[in-house]
């Protein structure tokens, strides 16, 4: 159960005392303090920059810690710790000078070494991050990952402590967008060294964002106080911020409606109506860099090397009905793999978008009976989702779907998202549900996702000339050149369907009339740095506002 908002309060309070006690540069809490309720869906299944790969885990982490560069607020790339930076003439080299008075909470001073260090553990296999490729047009980057160099042969240095030089293997000018994601953040070595694993717990943790971890309530909440030795605390205008863990988006949203939340994560599509009528004024929708999927599991039956198998079930998905009738916020049919709008890209799609859907239904009849599968001799398999409504109700249509033009039998079933990622880490799983988020905005990072060796291609996608493709993309320097390489590499993937795309996601946000500075951008990140609470009127009126809406 979450806590009262009067306990957090105490508890926040509390924390920024302790804070204030660390250092004579530290301020006293305002008489009230400035907490805002953020929902963030599932749980985080990490705290540690170099391991998190949810995107609950990166809300939380992007406001924990801050990378060279950060996110302007229509999401371009801005100054982070680094105030600065440049790339040489051929592109292959790029140079961040960092803040002089960046700090840790602790006080420690925020060098070059320490993203040296954290980007060598990125890619160091003994720290086994499913996101150690994301750094992989880095000098040496791919052959220590695979184990055949050593992590400090890894083209970073750090010439003084307030520079860092990248080496590249080839030109990227997406790198600077790139370093801002939470994967690539410092970690504070000392911490780390001494307390290992525990280094990402309340009470030990060190972090150089505008937030501080204050507590950890498993299945429950995250709270945060605010770093009052962050370089630009001057311009933090939130005491701490809860991170309320909801899964399910109809609960969310009957604690939006009690008052017991200022953001939501998402907008329950059952109660949409309700949220257009009541609630038009809270509502934000716009337009995001996300693909919602079902992934196959390739290493084992009954879709391993059954690519016709895998494009009849993906035939027969009305994916406008979809959209229309179950979805019902906007979100756009998805008949590829890349969403609409990702900088200087044409997104691609299935041979079969625009056919009339009886001739789609037709051709997978046939391929479904060239698999061996009759009526008499139905496709049997398991589709494992997390718990939560809008992932129940496509389920159920997408199982008709299948059922009503091939005869296909589907198992559903819905587990805990932890307890999902867990059974497909294990693969103990023939067909998940899955999306994927722009880690920013180029197409590579979309592709990247399904190459053979990149540790989150949750498929486990891997077709040689698909990775060759972008192999020859990731050293091609020409614009023009490079952008038709990679979209003959997603022609590559969707006719091998490694995943059924289902809906480009947009973002959709209930924000409360008290939050002050909230924005919409393609990659759906807000820093709670930026948003700030207005004073809460009166008693009487927040008892008013808690009432459900008729």
């Amino acid at each position: 159960m979450a806590a009262p908002r009067s306990r957090l309060t105490a508890l926040l309070l509390g924390a920024l005392a302790v804070l204030g006690a660390l250092g004579s540069c530290t301020r006293a809490p305002e008489p009230s303090a400035a907490i805002l309720l953020r929902g963030n869906g599932p749980e985080p299944d990490s705290l540690d920059p170099q391991k998190a790969r949810t995107v609950e885990s990166h809300v939380v982490l992007r406001d924990l810690y801050e990378c060279l560069t950060s996110l302007a607020k229509d999401a371009s790339t801005a100054p982070g710790v680094a105030k600065s930076w440049e790339a040489s003439a051929d592109g292959l080299r790029y140079t961040f000078h960092l803040r002089d008075n960046a700090r840790w909470s602790n006080g420690d001073r925020v060098t070059s070494d320490d993203f040296v260090f954290a980007l060598r553990r990125l890619v160091d296999p003994a720290t086994a991050s499913q996101y150690a490729q994301l750094i992989d047009v880095v000098a040496n980057a791919p052959a220590i990952v695979a184990g055949r160099a050593a992590p400090a042969s890894l083209g970073v240095s750090a010439p003084d402590p307030a520079t860092v030089i990248v080496r590249l293997s080839a030109p990227a000018p997406y790198l600077p967008g790139l370093l801002s994601f939470p994967s690539t953040c410092p970690v504070h070595r000392p911490t780390l060294a001494k307390e290992g694993a525990r280094f990402t717990k309340p009470g030990v943790m060190v972090s150089n964002g505008a937030f501080t971890l204050a507590e950890w309530l498993p299945g429950s909440s995250i709270s945060v106080v605010r770093n009052r030795r962050y370089w630009n605390d001057a311009a933090t205008r939130l005491d701490g911020v809860k991170y309320l863990q909801i899964p399910d988006e109809s609960a969310e949203f009957t604690r939006y409606r009690a008052g017991d939340l200022h953001v939501t994560a998402v907008v329950p599509r059952g109660q949409y109506d309700i949220v257009k009528r009541d609630y038009a004024a809270d509502l934000h929708v716009a337009p995001q860099l996300s693909t919602y999927y079902y992934g196959f599991a390739l290493d084992r039956p009954p879709f391993k090397g059954a690519t016709g198998l895998r494009r009849a079930l993906s035939l027969v998905i009305d994916r406008e009905r979809l959209a229309q009738v179950v979805l019902r916020v906007g979100e756009l049919p998805a008949y590829g793999w890349i969403p609409p709008g990702v900088h200087d890209y044409t997104s691609q799609t299935f041979d079969y978008a625009g056919r009339p859907m009886a001739e789609r239904v037709a051709e997978a009849r046939r391929l479904y009976a060239a698999a061996g599968y009759s009526a008499a001799k139905p496709l049997r398999f398991e589709l494992r989702y997390n718990s939560g409504e809008v992932h129940g109700r496509l389920a159920v249509a997408i199982a008709a779907m299948w059922k009503e033009a091939l005869g296909v039998e589907a198992q559903l079933t819905a587990v805990e998202f932890r307890s999902l990622m867990a059974d497909i880490d294990a693969r103990d799983v023939e067909m998940f549900r899955m999306s994927w988020s722009g880690d920013y905005n180029d197409a590579y990072t979309f592709l990247q996702y399904l190459k053979g060796d990149f540790g989150i291609n949750l498929p486990r996608y891997s077709n040689p000339a698909y990775d060759a493709l972008l192999a020859r993309a990731a050293t091609t320097v020409d614009t023009a050149a490079r952008r038709a390489l990679l979209e003959e590499a997603e022609r590559t993937m969707l006719t091998d369907t490694p995943l059924l795309p289902l809906y480009f996601y947009v973002n959709k946000h209930l924000v409360s009339p008290r939050v002050e500075g909230w924005y919409d951008n393609v990659l759906n990140v807000v820093y709670s740095k930026d948003l700030a609470l207005r004073r809460e009127p009166s008693t009487l009126t927040n008892a008013v506002r808690s009432e459900p809406r008729s």
